[in-house]
């Protein structure tokens, strides 16, 4: 039995949570977003808050169960808060710069790379070392965090590179003589 897919999503202040078929729609004062639910799920509205049900015993439906109760309380959370990933980037020379809206690092490489963000994401440099990503959508701003950690992801040696802030990068011995 899903221990997450059990809790109801208890309503939010600021936050309306509208439900039409398999689609749930949530609009508070960061935004508005949707997400689309699949057909092994029932999904209804009740005193306690949003309930997410499973729609029989087969397995493929009690898996779908916690990941779709997820999915609705993750866009009731971003519409409400929103979503934030920090990135660190550490090395000689490494370095992150806002340059309008987009995004300026050098990384050691021959030439700067400019990263453009997605209608929807912020990006933030408040530091020359530190980058803050931000959005109300979850999936998007974990995406895009990865695809900057991409272009120069840390190294086990010295752990030059952009990790995430909260990442530990285990680092091994050099050789030796």
């Amino acid at each position: 039995m899903s221990r997450i897919g059990k809790k109801p999503i208890a309503p939010v202040d600021g936050v309306t949570v509208t439900i039409d078929g398999q689609t749930v729609s949530a609009k508070g004062p960061k935004g508005e977003l949707s997400v689309e639910l699949v057909d092994l799920v029932k999904v209804e509205q009740t005193d306690e808050g949003v309930v997410v049900t499973p729609l029989g015993e087969s397995n493929e439906a009690r898996a779908a169960w916690g990941m779709s109760r997820t999915l609705v309380q993750n866009i009731v959370t971003g519409v409400k808060d929103g979503f934030e990933k920090k990135l660190a980037i550490t090395g000689v020379g490494y370095r992150a710069q806002m340059q309008g809206s987009s995004l300026k690092l050098a990384l050691g490489l021959s030439h700067d790379v400019v990263f453009e963000p997605p209608e929807g994401i912020e990006i933030a440099a408040p530091q020359q070392t530190e980058v803050v990503v931000s959005g109300i959508d979850k999936q998007l701003v974990g995406q895009v965090a990865a695809n900057i950690r991409e272009f120069r992801p840390p190294e086990p040696y010295k752990g030059k590179g952009i990790r995430y802030a909260d990442e530990y990068i285990f680092r091994k011995e050099g050789k030796k003589k």
